[in-house]
This record gives structure tokens, sequence and C-alpha cells, in this order.
């Protein structure tokens, strides 16, 4: 059979237009197919706006509760929020265009058209606006669709009274008051935002603790730090129906005993599924597993020999940065290069809250449960001379460590710049290091990250600053 290309991506967000650069790298001739702008959700509806948002809620937040112990003075603080939008919106927009050039500049063929499968080796691509369509002839095919939100029935989004994440990065218009369904990562960053800027904020969440899957105390503490702000928490709670009431939403919620929350507005943030409907995989015989596509993950080849799928469209973890490590690997298994597994027990994740949560490996909770004999140290914020001078005075560094060997087997931060400090603990984590090499670094002073080396200290007992 003669193809058109070596390989074919189906999708342009982190795994998809990762995967085609490495493609790219490798030698293969690569098509990617984007029925959107590139970088898919992430960098359109997902991380990168979210972040920008964050940013402007943030700077708005230090100034009106920090600036006066700082010695700046303003008359009349104030924020437009509509400006605070176009510019997340133009951010997006000037990346998606930096990887348009990237995808150029690696003589990868770009197809903006929504693909279907024909065969095994064949997908036809409808590009919008358009009565025919292109049929594209590939050895292997790679496909990186991504997720979409779960829609929870009573709850249907309908973009004006529920609301997804989507929907949220577009309005401009803040409600007045908002419950948002689902106390995850997306939850409890629009929880922060909509506070920020004055909107009455209650969040539900169905499991007993906010951001479940993080350590028990970590959670415990930002709980408190929220309620603290002024948001509303109900764990153990789910919100199961609504109907409009004098003008506002009357959401019917259930903890026990049943009662009703008035809000303007509900957002749902409860999980994704596997972006897999119009693809016509049924035509193929690809196999599906609860919403998602099911792949060998040593090099995410599903059942049919030469058709291979990677980041959220396959399951959790459903992150960026995990897509784009699939990706690499996808491409360098199809290609027959040496490659390295993505080891699931490593990655880490980040909450960009305020303040901010991000972690890696073992909870203690879960450490315990498997039976390791671990030490903790821990370090607060509060007893950093760095972040004393910023006025970052809440959160704390926590490590876990195995007693046996001494090595990392968790790392928690909640606090102020907790994503860029975990790179540091990402890089200790993979290379298995222990309490005492990392206590032994010399870390530069004053700097935050002095905590990690604080922690690990105090977890043999050798803390100098408490």
């Amino acid at each position: 059979m003669k193809y058109d290309f070596d390989i074919a991506i189906i999708g342009g967000g982190p795994g998809g237009y990762v995967a085609a650069i490495r493609a790219a790298q490798l030698g293969q001739k690569t098509v990617i197919i984007e029925r959107e702008k590139l970088g898919g959700l992430c960098l359109n509806w997902g991380c990168i706006p979210t972040k920008a948002i964050i940013h402007s809620a943030e700077l708005y937040s230090n100034l009106k509760h920090d600036a006066l112990e700082s010695g700046v003075t303003f008359e009349k603080l104030s924020f437009d929020y509509k400006k605070v939008i176009e510019r997340s919106r133009d951010i997006s927009s000037k990346i998606s265009k930096n990887i348009e050039l990237l995808i150029k500049k690696n003589k990868i063929d770009h197809i903006s058209g929504t693909a279907k499968f024909i065969d095994s080796n064949t997908v036809s691509v409808k590009v919008e606006g358009r009565e025919s369509v292109q049929n594209i002839k590939a050895k292997n095919i790679v496909i990186a669709t991504g997720a979409n939100n779960i829609s929870i029935p009573g709850l249907e989004v309908d973009g004006k009274n529920i609301i997804s994440s989507y929907h949220a990065l577009k309005e401009t218009v803040l409600p007045g008051s908002i419950v948002i369904v689902g106390a995850g990562a997306i939850g409890i960053e629009f929880a922060y935002i909509y506070n920020a800027f004055g909107v009455s904020v209650t969040i539900v969440e169905a499991f007993p603790s906010i951001l479940p899957l993080e350590d028990k105390e970590i959670s415990e503490f930002l709980h408190k730090h929220l309620v603290k702000s002024g948001i509303k928490i109900l764990t153990s709670t789910k919100l199961k129906s609504y109907v409009q009431k004098d003008g506002k939403l009357a959401a019917s919620i259930e903890n026990g005993s049943k009662s009703e929350i008035s809000t303007d507005k509900i957002l749902v943030a409860v999980g994704v599924t596997g972006n897999t409907k119009n693809l016509n995989l049924d035509a193929i015989g690809l196999e599906i597993q609860n919403g998602f596509i099911k792949v060998d993950r040593s090099n995410y080849r599903t059942n049919i020999s030469n058709i291979y799928a990677v980041g959220d469209v396959v399951g959790a973890p459903c992150l960026a940065h995990v897509a784009s490590a699939e990706g690499v690997t996808c491409i360098e298994s199809i290609v027959g290069v040496k490659t390295k597994k993505v080891d699931y027990n490593k990655i880490p994740s980040a909450v960009y809250c305020n303040p901010q949560v991000a972690s890696i490996g073992l909870t203690e909770e879960k450490a315990r449960t498997n039976g390791y004999d671990i030490k903790i140290g821990k370090f607060p914020y509060m007893a950093s001379g760095k972040a004393f001078a910023n006025g970052e005075r809440s959160g704390f560094v926590k490590l876990i460590f195995d007693k046996k060997y001494d090595e990392l087997i968790g790392a928690h931060i909640i606090g102020a710049n907790a994503s860029e400090l975990l790179g540091e603990l990402s890089v200790a984590f993979s290379h298995e290091a222990t309490s005492e090499s990392v206590m032994r670094t010399i870390h530069a002073h004053p700097t935050l990250s002095e905590m990690i080396m604080e922690a690990s200290a105090n977890a043999n007992g050798e803390s100098i600053h408490i």
C-alpha cells in the first residue's frame, strides 16, 4: 500500500503536537489534523487562559490585601473583568500561533478539519465550509483528541444557567454568586478566581474532602484557608438538580438531609470522558473502555496494531504534561528508537489557587496503606526568610521518606510558588534522592527552595530554623 504519510496525528493538543514534532525530528513524514486551534484544550480553553486569569486575580487580591503592608499606596483600586478575559484570550491566541510556527519549522503538514476513520490506515478530513473531504493514508495513526467534560443528569450544561470551565473562560460579566460542583483542580481554581473578584462562591463536593487525591493534611490546610477567604465549602454533599426561582437558580443539595442553595450560576467541574464521538471508531473495531480508548501503556498501541492513542483520550491522569510525555514515548516506540516508559508513579501535579498546591509521589495516607515505614519532614513558610520578605507566610513543605532506604517517596507543598518549587522535587524523586542527599545540597539564600532542604533535614531531626 502506498501511504501519504508515515504518521498521521489526530488532535493538536499537548499530546498531539508534541508527538508530531518528535516524529518529524525522527525523520517521519508527518501530518497533524486539528479541527480547531493548535494547542488543544490546555492551551486554548484550559491551562493557559486559566493561569492568565489567575495571575490577574492574584495581582488584584495582593494589592487589595497586602499593598499597605508592603509600603505601596494607591487610590480607588478596581478591576475590569472584561479586560481580564480579553487578556487571557489574547495570550492563548499568541501561544497557539507560536505552535503553528513550530509545526512549520519542523516541516509537518497541518490540516485544519475534522477527522473520521475509513479503515485502519485511512482517515477522511472534513474542512468546515467545504463540501469535499480529503482522504489521508498513513502507515501509523495516533489519536490525541483529548477529553470532554462529563455531563451530570439533571445538571446538563446549557452555557447559561449551568456552565463548564469552557463557558467560564469566555464570560466577561461576573455573576453575583456561583455554585461550583466538584472540588478537584478545576473547581478549586475557579473558586479562587471568582472569590478574588468578589463573587459569592459555594463549593459542593461529593467526597469528604476537597482535592481528594492530595495529601489529607494539605487538603485540610487549603480547606481552612479557602473558608477564611469567604468561600463556603460543602463536602460529602451532592447537588442533584435545580429550578429557576425568583430570577435565580434554586439548587437542591443532599448531605444526609435535603436543602436548597440560591445562586446565579452553577459551574460543573466533575471530570471528563474521552473525546471519541466523531471518529467512527466502531467501523474499525477500536476498543473503548469506560469512555476512554484502551491502550498498552508501554507504547500506547490500541487493539489495532498500527493505531495508537495518547493523552486525555486514554484516561487518567488527564494532565497536559502527561499527554506530552506519552506522545514522545509513543512516537519513539513506533519508530523503534530507544525510549523510556512513562512512570505513572512519578507524575507531578499542581493546583493554581492561592495558596498553590503541588505534589508528586505518595501521600502520607497512601504510603502507610502500602506498608512503608516512613519518616516525615516538614518546614513552614513562616520560618522562611524569603517567604517572610515576600509577605507569603502561609503554607508548608511536607516530604515523605522511606525509612529503610531513606528514599524520597512523596512530596507535597502548599504555599506561594509551590508549582515552581515542585520542579526540584520532581528531579529528586526521579533520581531516588535521599533525605541526606537533599539536606546536604547547598541551596542559595534567601530562596523559597531552602524550605526543601530544611524539610529534608527535619525528617532527620536536624532542621536548623525550626
